[in-house]
Order: structure tokens, then C-alpha cells, then sequence
């Protein structure tokens, strides 16, 4: 990944904008209908991802601001191979993975959006704890859902335990990828500039 500011990620073309609203719109309706038919835990998952991916857009006042919809399509995954009955794309390996891409956008959110500033390499390590702590704060939820709305938690401690170790080899993996990817094969010039995103900060 480039040593220049996460933020930089946020994509500013048609193409991307495009392929990344028909994802956003696709998992929004997959959580409306879990919602109306009582699945509570991916509604939520949706709910949540929906919300992170149409933050630049809101915030720049732009329908093409948005982050790269490769990211988008990864951490929407689980979702999408739920609704097409797809079992490969709601293994453990690529729930966490699609965890890891929704820690990775968070990042690039907290560093475009809030004081905070990360470099590329620090990010990489965020991605990786953020997604052994989801799958901590998964498994809370998955319980607690058990205990308050009966949906069964049929997961015993050596479960939850390779859970963990799913999570943290997926959150490492990811880093990785993300780095190599964002390196290699996404051109700068369908980046949004610091000083666009100043000067369009500073209009408003």
C-alpha cells in the first residue's frame, strides 16, 4: 500500500461508484427480507455494513465518492451467498474474511473522517485485531440471541475456540492481500486527491 493516507482509498469514478451501489443496494434487501423473516443476525450484519458503506458518499455529498467496490463485494459475501444459497461463501474462512474487509473500511473511515491517523502498515495490524475482536463480539451476539430470542447457539467451547483461530488467520490473511492489492493494482489516478477532498470539504 502506498505511504500516503488511507483515506485515499475512497474511489471517485463512475464504474466504481456504480458496481459499488448495486452491492449496497443488493445487501440492503437481503437485510430488509431477513428482517420481515426474522433473521435477526444477518439483518443486523447488513444493517451495519450498509451504514460504513454509505458514509463518504454522505459526507462528501457525493454519489461517486465511494470505497472500491472489490472491498465492498468481499465483506458483503456471507450475505450474498446466503440469499443464493451459495454454503462456500458463509464458511468460517470467508465470514471472517468479509470481517477483516468491514474492519479494513472502518479504518479508512476513522482515518478520512476523525482525528485519528494511521499509517498503511498500522492498519494492516487493526485489520487483524479488529476482526479477532469481532468474532469475540460475534459469538456474544450469536448467545445472546440464544438466550433472549431462541435462536439456537449450537456451538461448544472447542467451536468457539477454532472460531478464533479462523479469525485471526482470515484477519491476517486479509492484511495482507490488502496491502498487495492496494499496492499493485489500484491506479492513483482513480483516487480521490487530499487536496480534492480538502477543497470539497472546504466548499461545503
Amino acid at each position: 500500500m502506498p505511504q500516503t493516507a488511507l483515506e485515499t482509498l475512497i474511489a471517485d469514478g463512475r464504474t466504481n461508484a456504480a458496481l459499488a451501489w448495486v452491492l449496497i443496494v443488493a445487501i440492503a434487501a437481503i437485510g430488509v427480507a431477513e428482517s420481515v423473516t426474522g433473521g435477526f443476525l444477518w439483518a443486523t450484519f447488513s444493517a451495519a455494513l450498509v451504514a460504513l458503506a454509505v458514509v463518504p458518499p454522505l459526507a462528501f455529498r457525493s454519489p461517486y465518492e465511494m470505497l472500491p467496490w472489490e472491498v465492498l463485494l468481499l465483506a458483503g459475501a456471507p450475505v450474498l451467498g446466503m440469499a443464493l444459497g451459495a454454503e462456500g461463501l458463509t464458511g468460517h474462512v470467508t465470514s471472517y474474511l468479509s470481517v477483516a474487509a468491514i474492519a479494513l473500511v472502518l479504518a479508512v473511515e476513522l482515518q478520512a473522517f476523525t482525528s485519528v491517523r494511521m499509517t498503511p502498515s498500522f492498519a494492516v495490524v487493526f485489520v487483524v485485531v479488529a476482526t479477532m475482536a469481532a468474532a469475540g463480539l460475534w459469538a456474544l451476539l450469536r448467545w445472546v440471541a440464544d438466550q433472549t430470542l431462541g435462536i439456537p447457539f449450537a456451538a461448544d467451547h472447542d467451536a468457539v475456540m477454532w472460531e478464533f483461530v479462523y479469525s485471526s488467520a482470515a484477519g491476517f490473511g486479509a492484511g495482507v492481500i490488502f496491502e498487495l492489492y492496494f499496492r499493485r493494482f489500484v491506479r492513483p489516478r482513480r483516487r480521490v486527491s487530499d487536496d480534492d477532498r480538502l477543497a470539497e470539504v472546504d466548499d461545503a
